[in-house]
């Protein structure tokens, strides 16, 4: 086997980390173009601390606070115009996966005028990208050390940008943003987080490196499942959201050189089309994807679940139990517009044993028929 891992990103994560930081920050280019969702950004304190930070360097920027839960191309291409005409060089994105996946995106169109929509998927960056602060407030999409933005194209599909060129400079966390999330994107987040990990450990791509980091994320994640699933979140403390983070984070290095599998490509529809959030559309596939590799990846998943000293019948039972009921009925109508994306789809292709087209089709048919 070969065993590969390599990472630029230079990761911080302690309370405070934005202001502790300043000059690096500042140190990356002579205007910022800081790029957020409609809220998180301000009612956490992120862009407070940022833009404190930023004037206490005497760095000048630009603020684009309209990215879109599944971001868009079209707001990509919005916010690039305005950094290419404010004279932005570098790009902070703070926020969960949505602002820090389209500010990567960003980085990379700004430093690439007139790049077309098909080569900006196809990651053809000639001029690279501006670098990239990763500034995360919540404990999920390890898109902080990721080479990955998933941006929603001009038609309507999530598709994956990917490219060393995309891997932030400086990536922060601060429990003090982490833990001021709500009862639903804490679980939400933490489902995605899990199906990361899950997905990375049983990959065809996956090595000891990627295995090692998966499994850390998972044995963070199961205790605080275990809390949230008999108390609620309401008594997650500091270290509970600091291990949150840190699984996401973990999770993340594994995904950056495994990439995703099952859980997210048919996750993709539900989040386009039926409204469903990102983590928990995920998660809603992790218990098939789980008895999958009991099937075709026995060793595996036993070495699996005797280290995190779990049953899978636990493990399933944790995720559904934080997914919740989902009474989502998929028409056949839904099923014809999913099957094409089924076909030659190279996460699927990831999965150990047989994940073809029909048998997703069959997985889908039994949790929304």
């Amino acid at each position: 086997m070969v065993h590969k891992f390599s990472s630029s990103v230079n990761m911080i994560i302690e309370k405070g980390a934005v202001l502790n930081n300043k000059e690096l920050i500042a140190s990356l280019g002579s205007k910022a173009l800081i790029v957020t969702g409609k809220s998180s950004a301000v009612k956490t304190g992120a862009l407070s601390d940022v833009t404190k930070a930023l004037d206490s360097a005497g760095i000048p920027y630009e603020i684009y606070p309209d990215i879109e839960p599944n971001p868009t191309y079209s707001s990509v291409l919005e916010a690039s115009e305005k950094g290419i005409k404010a004279g932005c060089d570098f790009v902070i994105g703070i926020g969960g996966g949505s602002p820090l996946d389209a500010a990567k995106a960003i980085a990379a169109v700004m430093k690439n005028p007139g790049i077309t929509e098909e080569e900006a998927f196809s990651a053809i960056y000639k001029n690279g990208a501006y670098p990239i602060v990763a500034i995360g407030t919540t404990a999920g999409t390890g898109s902080e050390v990721t080479p990955y933005a998933v941006i929603t194209g001009n038609d309507g599909r999530k598709k994956s940008m990917r490219s060393p060129h995309l891997l932030p400079r400086v990536s922060i966390g601060d429990i003090t943003y982490i833990s001021k999330m709500n009862d639903t994107l804490i679980k939400n987040t933490a489902l995605d987080a899990c199906c990361h990990a899950f997905e990375s450990y049983f990959c065809r791509m996956a090595n000891d490196f990627t295995k090692t980091f998966a499994l850390r994320a998972i044995k963070l994640l199961i205790p605080e499942f275990e809390t949230i699933s008999s108390y609620g979140t309401e008594g997650l403390d500091d270290e509970d959201f600091e291990n949150l983070y840190l699984a996401s984070i973990y999770a993340g290095y594994a995904i950056s050189v495994t990439g995703t599998a099952m859980c997210h490509t048919l996750s993709y529809y539900l989040s386009e089309n039926k409204n469903i959030p990102h983590g928990r559309a995920c998660a809603l596939y992790l218990p098939a994807f789980i008895l999958h590799n009991i099937k075709w990846a026995p060793k595996e998943s036993a070495d699996l679940y005797e280290e995190i000293l779990r049953t899978d019948e636990e493990i399933r039972t944790l995720v559904t139990d934080l997914t919740g009921v989902c009474d989502l009925k998929l028409t056949e109508e839904d099923l014809d517009t999913i099957r094409p994306r089924l076909e030659n789809n190279a996460s699927l292709e990831k999965c150990l044993g047989e994940c073809s087209p029909a048998y997703a089709e069959e997985i889908l048919k039994a949790l929304f028929s």
